[in-house]
């Protein structure tokens, strides 16, 4: 019997591409067969609106889900921040690849003057606004949406002091400038630099294939911090950061996790160093440490303002 071919699914910017290739390289190490098989999401087509008024959750990975269930494609690549904390029925993580640069970057046209002035700076996410507000409040921030590319030129075209963007995704495909800083102070989306392949939990080959590209350091730590945005979330999209790294020496994780009010003014943060034995309920224990320093009450605002 011939082997099965396995049908990689993607949206199709370079970005997303890129990691598919990436994907198909590792399962051809292995002697499987692939093939690639690129897809547009609604999130790609639909720039005029803020993700937060596309009802975010799962924008970017709806198209796949589907043309998975409809047995059009075998398994999908994402990147992993872009991914619902809850798959669809039926679709199963089956592999996180090692995580790449977690941190947040400004690309900058110019000088950095405007940093302790007044500027305007572009982000899609609620989250880099909130953080880029607690710090700068007097700056403007305006919405910025599309593939890294797409932003990159609206970048260029536009009178804006800079742009935040993920340090992997350009990293991925050569389009990290000269010109830009680490945000090393911005806490990350939770499982940011990280890439993910979800398969049908029925289809134990591609499972066991894709199985062997898993990199469980990664895993553990994108759980923790998903656990940590899926506790608090709920569903609704908020400016919520996440953070979790092991330490080798030690044998611990260390986890930092933060929730914004939108304007950036209020900021609800946890800090925690636990043994590696307490990583299953680190995220969540972390996400109700935040509801009791007034977390409740500050997610319910958030809901209530991104509904009018």
């Amino acid at each position: 019997m011939a082997q099965k071919v396995i049908r990689i699914g993607t949206r199709d910017s370079e970005l997303a591409l890129w990691q598919a290739h990436t994907v198909q390289k590792k399962l051809n190490n292995l002697d499987y067969k692939t093939e690639i098989i690129a897809v547009k999401s609604q999130g790609d087509i639909i720039l005029d609106k803020p993700l937060y008024e596309l009802g975010i959750t799962g924008i970017f990975t709806k198209t796949l889900d589907i043309a998975m269930i409809n047995g059009q494609v075998d398994i999908a690549v994402h990147s992993m921040k872009d991914v619902p904390t809850v798959l669809p029925t039926g679709i199963v993580q089956a592999a996180v690849l090692e995580r790449a640069n977690t941190l947040d970057i400004l690309v900058h046209k110019g000088n950095l003057d405007f940093l302790n002035e007044s500027g305007t700076i572009a982000t899609g996410s609620l989250r880099r606004q909130a953080q880029w507000w607690n710090k700068y409040p007097n700056h403007t921030v305006v919405d910025l949406r599309g593939n890294v590319n797409t932003r990159m030129q609206k970048l260029q075209e536009n009178d804006w002091k800079g742009a935040i963007f993920a340090a992997a995704g350009l990293e991925r495909i050569n389009l990290k400038p000269e010109n830009y800083i680490n945000l090393d102070w911005m806490i990350p989306a939770p499982a940011q630099g990280a890439m993910v392949v979800v398969a049908m939990a029925s289809d134990d080959f591609c499972r066991d294939a894709v199985a062997q590209l898993n990199d469980i350091e990664t895993e553990v730590c994108t759980h923790i911090e998903r656990q940590f945005l899926k506790t608090l979330e709920g569903g609704c999209t908020a400016p919520i950061g996440a953070l979790a790294r092991y330490n080798e020496i030690e044998d611990t994780i260390h986890f930092n996790g933060v929730l914004f009010s939108l304007d950036g003014k209020q900021k609800i943060e946890v800090n925690k160093i636990v043994p590696i034995e307490e990583w299953k309920k680190l995220g969540y224990n972390s996400a109700q440490e935040i509801f009791a320093n007034g977390g409740t009450k500050l997610m319910a605002t958030i809901k209530e303002s991104l509904k009018k």
